[in-house]
């Protein structure tokens, strides 16, 4: 651990202790955004040793409620993690190969879309998770089916 990497930074402003599994994981998710929890875990194991599961669970919870991860949990997936950039960015997800790209806001600052009635809500952002069939997969010949859904 340097002395004052940014992700150390991060933790004492968040108020959290800087600890070995806290600063992997954010590590971990800096190299390899769009992690489910085992993945993170056994990034993590690579890094340190061994580490429980429920320890990274600990982690990844605790680094979610305080806004340094982000959550992202497409349908059909289990949660995968990111670091959260409060840059506003949404989501294509490939729906044969369930790849994930990051895709910035057309509109600009949070949240950028705007219900028609927020019910009194006070916002602060908008998940949006395009859906479809990333190039590779459609050079494979998966997806042609539904490539062009016909209304009917």
């Amino acid at each position: 651990m340097g002395m004052g990497s940014p992700f150390e930074d991060q933790l004492r402003e968040v108020g959290l202790r800087v600890t070995r599994p806290r600063i992997s994981v954010l590590e971990e998710l800096e190299e390899h955004p769009h992690s489910s929890a085992d993945d993170v875990r056994q990034g993590v194991t690579r890094r340190l040793g061994s580490v429980s599961t429920q320890a990274i669970y600990d982690v990844l919870h605790i680094l979610t409620e305080k806004r340094l991860l982000r959550e992202v949990e497409p349908h059909g997936s289990v949660p995968l993690y990111e670091l959260a950039r409060h840059d506003n960015h949404h989501h294509l997800v490939c729906r044969s190969c369930r790849s994930i790209v990051n895709i910035p806001c057309v509109v600009g600052s949070a949240p950028c879309l705007t219900p028609s009635d927020d019910h009194g809500y006070l916002l602060d952002e908008a998940e949006v998770t395009f859906w479809g069939f990333c190039p590779a997969c459609r050079e494979a010949g998966r997806g042609i089916a539904t490539e062009d859904p016909v209304v009917q």
